[in-house]
């Protein structure tokens, strides 16, 4: 079995930027203010600047045309994100200026005409989204005008695609109602306009159903998963109300956002078989299955029972969600149960059917056509295309763009999102402190290339390309700041290529727009990264000489300066040699700005060797995932990079002239992951210990062994220990190699740090 999705600190970013040069990421005739210029986001299609400007001192009062509830819902909105600016033209003083909304019928979908002129400004657009779009880029130069004066200009807008998506996954873990209206204001302060909410899954049923109560009563709760001999976790439980789903849906459609429910079939359907298990294949289900990540292989039986408790369910859904689309899954069945079902065999000759692949068509058009029935679209992911889906079904495209492709060339509508490009629980960086995450680095740079047209389409076989989605699935994501993290601020870099229609290479002259763009979600409540520029300070021993060897990078290429203990900053080009101890400080800039707050590291002479897991390259990067430590059952714990299917890293260029000690820091973690038949893969090398040993091996691992740990002390203490033994005398530079022996994959035993000392350590 392939496993591909489901293996899917402090966050301070200061955005001051004296100094803005005026580069734009799209060709703009910009207002003399840079500032102002660079203030719309995303990148306008159009700006013309005119002469005066408009004095906001006194705010501006909202005048909306009487009756027009969707220009009514701007300016609350308005009014909500900036109190202090926007007015309700009947509590304004007579000095403010006037902000008019105005309707003129054929303008394209979602564009709107910005005019701003001393008198005061206008909005016209011919429907609600373009009214909302006009506010939004109104509120983005209001707050960015420091001085409340904002040049006289006209804007012509709009978007290319009108699908710009996000996912959020609340099945693995749940996100408070509070926290939801957060990320439908954030999504909305950068013009995305679909909420891909994923409620249910093998791990978790989010979604209140009345005619199913076990559903949440228990498939909405489970106990974490814990190393053998760890301390129980507490019970892990959450899901939504109907009232409180159609609150989140009213309050997103005041931003402009449809919310697009998914219910999955017919895998991920574990919650919902342990609350119901005669909707399964009658497979008995292992105590604690539900703590696992992975690809399970429960799947929902195919009998009419169970296909019309799965319409009553939708029908709940479409009463709740008013979306025109409803996503339905299809991906990721392992159809082994079916296999080897005698009832899915007869339903198969009963149908006339081929196989069980044929089987899942034919169960995903029966839905499909359930809900066109009723005027819904269905949304599946694009391993539905191996069963024939119906015409109408929209296809999601995550296995690569390959998806899309094919659903444009046989007709369907389809969206790009695809595996990893937009997958944002991939980490952004491998700095240590950041969240855990899939642990192939998707940058941001990289989000912002993504090309959403595809060259193997002809043009009106792109037309079928709705638009592009990136999805932040949550098995590693435990808490809502690290949701925040992962998401922005890449996801307004996807928001950029939605809107504009392109990718970009142009990473600096994105960060100049996308800079004042996190000033103003920071003040509506996001916490962003900081990651894609924040330098990473890698120390080494020095070739000679003494002193450490300082070597400097960051994301994107751009300009770093250094201080070396408090002294003036120095612009960065190359490696340098600190002698001694010394604090290195570290930042990115852009146009001569500080980006953020930086890095920080102090260097002493008996740690320059000292690496922890992110820092090291695991052997085979089979399945790469920063994982979380299981312990303790509150406060900080562990980050671990580690390769689930090979527990194996490898310490590059270690410089072993006078080394004597290895100190290593490791924690153990369950084995938690549905892998299948790739767990029979994983190997080790038989223990000498009853608990096993960390090996340290030469050059490369089937090397020499210069260093011994046992792990008999590792194995009593649920959190991070520290094992220290000394190391085979060696000249020269080394990769090491470093494994552990062990009777099977339960814990996993992972680094935390690696230090290799010179002498040893009191």
């Amino acid at each position: 079995m392939v496993i591909v999705r489901f293996l899917s600190c402090a966050l301070s970013c200061l955005f001051v930027l004296p100094g803005i040069g005026a580069a734009q990421t799209a060709a703009v005739a910009a207002p003399a203010d840079n500032h102002q210029a660079l203030a719309i986001f995303p990148a306008p299609q159009q700006v013309e600047p005119h002469s005066g400007k408009l004095d906001l001192t006194a705010g501006i009062a909202m005048v909306q045309p009487t009756g027009d509830a969707g220009a009514g819902e701007v300016a609350r909105m308005l009014r909500q994100w900036a109190p202090d600016h926007f007015l309700f033209a009947s509590k304004a003083p007579q000095a403010a200026a006037r902000l008019q909304f105005r309707r003129v019928p054929g303008m394209a979908p979602e564009s709107y005409r910005l005019d701003i002129s001393p008198g005061g400004a206008r909005i016209t657009a011919s429907d609600d989204a373009g009214l909302r779009y006009g506010g939004v880029s109104f509120w983005q130069l209001v707050t960015a005008s420091p001085g409340r004066v904002i040049p006289a200009q006209s804007i012509s807008d709009g978007p290319a695609f009108r699908w710009r998506g996000a996912m959020l996954d609340s099945a693995r873990h749940f996100q408070s109602p509070q926290y939801i209206r957060s990320f439908i204001d954030w999504m909305a302060a950068n013009k995305l306009n679909r909420f891909h909410w994923h409620l249910v899954d093998d791990q978790g049923w989010r979604i209140e159903i009345r005619a199913f109560p076990k559903l949440t009563e228990v498939g909405a709760g489970r106990r974490p998963a814990t190393a053998p001999g760890a301390p129980p976790l507490p019970e892990y439980r959450g899901f939504y109300s109907q009232a409180e789903l159609r609150d989140i849906v009213a309050y997103a459609a005041d931003r402009g956002i449809e919310v697009i429910p998914e219910i999955d079939v017919p895998g991920h359907a574990l919650s919902a078989i342990r609350a119901y298990p005669e909707w399964g294949t009658g497979v008995a289900i292992p105590p604690g299955t539900e703590a696992h990540w992975g690809v399970f292989p429960w799947l929902y039986n195919s009998d009419e029972t169970t296909l019309a408790a799965l319409e009553t369910i939708l029908g709940e859904v479409i009463a709740i969600f008013p979306a025109r689309y409803v996503h339905i899954g299809g991906d990721e069945a392992v159809k082994d149960q079916w296999q080897a079902s005698p009832a899915a065999q007869a339903r198969i000759r009963q149908l006339g059917l081929k196989d069980e692949t044929a089987l899942q068509g034919w169960f995903m058009g029966r839905l499909a056509r359930y809900l066109e029935a009723r005027g819904r679209t269905a949304i599946g992911w694009d391993e539905i295309l191996e069963g024939d889906a119906p015409q109408s079904v929209t296809i999601m495209s995550w296995r690569g763009v390959g998806g899309a492709i094919e659903a444009a060339k046989k007709g369907h509508d389809a969206i790009l999102s695809p595996a990893p490009q937009l997958y944002l629980n991939h980490v952004q960086a491998l700095n240590r402190g950041d969240p855990p995450g899939r642990g192939e680095v998707i940058s941001l740079a990289s989000v912002l290339a993504f090309e959403p047209h595809p060259a193997e389409l002809s043009a009106a076989e792109r037309e079928h390309i709705l638009g592009v989605q990136a999805n932040i699935w949550t098995e590693h994501i435990r808490i809502e700041e690290r949701a925040s993290f992962l998401a922005y601020p890449r996801l307004s870099a996807l928001a950029q290529v939605g809107w504009t229609g392109h990718g970009s290479k142009d990473y600096t002259g994105f960060l100049r727009r996308l800079m004042p763009q996190l000033d103003r979600l920071h003040a509506l409540g996001l916490q962003p990264s900081a990651s894609a520029w924040t330098p990473a300070i890698a120390v080494e021993p020095a070739a000679t000489g003494g002193g450490a060897k300082i070597t400097l990078s960051v994301q994107g290429g751009l300009p770093m300066q250094y201080s070396l203990s408090g002294a003036p900053p120095l612009p960065y080009s190359a490696p340098f040699t600190v002698p001694g101890s010394a604090e290195v400080k570290a930042w990115a800039t852009l146009d001569g700005g500080r980006l953020g707050s930086g890095a920080t590291r102090r260097i002493m002479p008996g740690a320059l060797q000292r690496r922890d897991s992110r820092a090291l390259k695991t052997c085979h990067a089979k399945v790469d995932l920063a994982l979380e430590d299981d312990f303790p059952a509150s406060g900080p714990r562990a980050t671990f990079l580690i390769d689930i299917l090979d527990p194996c890293w490898i310490y590059q260029g270690a410089m072993l002239d006078g080394v004597t000690r290895i100190d290593m820091a490791v924690g153990q973690i369950p084995f938690n992951f549905q892998v299948g038949k790739d767990r029979d893969t994983i190997k080790f090398r038989r223990p000498k210990t009853p608990a096993g040993e960390f090996e340290v091996r030469l050059d490369d691992c089937d090397g020499p062994v210069i260093a011994t740990l046992p792990l008999a002390p590792a194995a009593r203490n649920p959190g991070v220990t520290r094992l220290t033994a000394p190391i085979v005398p060696t000249k020269g530079r080394h990769d090491l190699c470093l494994t552990y022996t062990a009777a099977g994959p339960d814990p996993l035993w992972a680094i935390d740090e690696v230090n290799l000392l010179p002498q040893e350590q009191k």
